[in-house]
């Protein structure tokens, strides 16, 4: 599937005061899924959950935006452990702190940033906007990992032949 998030007008208006922030800017620095960087993985999980909650009448703006900033945190999870707890139950705190220092955010947005890692923590999501970026969010993990790994393997495979 191609992303075309930047000829979408309707997304980037809900987006645009926050995609182009030096904060947001920055997750370009950070490995996020062994193929990816963190800018990549949000905007990814953002676009892609901004298109079925349209779909299903879900809440655009807020699932776009939350969708963007549901990594919105400054280390390598990897070399870094930052506060206590694992990584899925902290990294989203810290997100939803920089989030709002960022920008209002919404109760739903809230829910969306602090539950998407829902499956590897306890508490369920409220609203059906924070499992579509849960789940969206697991999907984008296992393309970005994956994928480029098995186009690798297939690649060398062939040069078997």
């Amino acid at each position: 599937m191609t992303l075309d998030w930047q000829n979408d007008t309707e997304y980037l208006e809900l987006v645009e005061d926050l995609i182009f922030t030096d904060e947001v800017q920055s997750l370009k620095q950070y490995k996020q899924h062994h193929y990816s960087n963190r800018l990549e993985h949000s905007i990814s999980v953002s676009y892609r959950s901004f298109l079925l909650a349209k779909k299903w009448n879900g809440d655009v703006r807020a699932t776009a935006r939350a969708g963007l900033l549901h990594d919105l945190f400054f280390y390598d999870w990897r070399e870094e452990k930052m506060g206590e707890g694992t990584h899925a139950y902290v990294h989203p705190r810290i997100a939803l702190k920089n989030a709002k220092e960022l920008t209002e955010i919404s109760p739903l947005e809230e829910d969306i940033i602090v539950k998407h890692m829902f499956g590897a923590t306890i508490a369920p999501p409220k609203y059906k906007e924070s499992y579509i970026v849960t789940l969206v969010d697991k999907y984008c993990a296992c393309e970005e990992a994956i994928s480029p790994f098995y186009r690798k393997m297939k690649l060398r495979a062939l040069s078997f032949v």
